[in-house]
């Protein structure tokens, strides 16, 4: 009986969840493609692409090792500089603590590997329906998001691997999808201080340090919003008054 009912009830998150992440699947599968192709173009074997996707699940990371990986980098090297380019992800996951502090010892230690930023955009973007459990849709998401990934980078080393093809521009296919995410969270939230925030720190961090971009513009942002808790949290309250978080 309650394998019954745990089934049910994956059938009626799984369509939510497929609708939700329509964008990230037309972006990951085309960047996991690039990202494919690009490996094999490197020298290295098809099958490292799908093993990636599976164990790291981060495209920039996953870029940034086929580098090394030609280098000669050791896997220490390797695992340290995906640390430093992914810790953005304890900054901004910190805001998922509450909603995943139901999610229990079966689903949690999955949804923090797998929270990327186009996850974290649908996770604090898209809500569920009141008869949607939100653990198994925030579980679907990322499963969903993760799958396009690995199915993005296994075609894309399968098809280099048979055809020599030119990848140019394919690597953008990632920062127009945290774009269209990042309008589709403005759009639904309508709460600007963040953004503004987010927008001035990018751009002293430009000034001040390029080559130590995302650190500088993550301690400004952090920073700023520090400073301006007390109105977002007042803005935030008046505007799910107004109905404004039931989108």
């Amino acid at each position: 009986m309650q394998d019954n009912h745990s089934r049910r009830e994956w059938r009626l998150v799984l369509p939510y969840a497929f609708k939700a992440s329509i964008p990230v699947l037309l972006g990951y599968t085309t960047l996991g493609i690039a990202f494919g192709l690009t490996l094999v173009a490197a020298g290295l074997p098809w099958w490292l692409s799908p093993i990636m996707a599976l164990c790291i699940f981060a495209g920039a990371a996953q870029f940034m090792a086929i580098g090394l990986l030609q280098s000669g980098a050791g896997l220490f090297e390797i695992a340290l500089l995906t640390l430093l380019m992914n810790g953005r992800h304890a900054v901004y996951g910190l805001s998922l603590l509450g909603p995943f502090r139901n999610s229990g010892k079966k689903w949690k230690p999955y949804l923090i590997f797998g929270l990327t930023d186009e996850t974290y955009g649908l996770l604090t973007t898209v809500k569920p329906p009141a008869h949607v459990d939100e653990t198994k849709f925030f579980a679907a998401i990322t499963a969903l998001n993760q799958s396009y990934w690995v199915i993005g980078c296994t075609v894309g080393s399968i098809v280099g691997s048979a055809l020599a093809l030119d990848t140019t521009g394919l690597d953008f296919a990632l920062t127009a999808l945290f774009i269209v995410l990042l309008v589709e969270q403005i759009r639904a939230v309508r709460q600007y201080e963040p953004y503004l925030a987010a927008a001035f720190a990018c751009v002293v961090a430009l000034f001040v340090s390029p080559r130590n971009f995302l650190l500088v513009a993550l301690a400004i942002a952090t920073g700023v919003l520090a400073l301006l808790r007390g109105k977002i949290e007042q803005s935030t309250k008046a505007h799910q008054d107004d109905g404004g978080g039931d989108t």
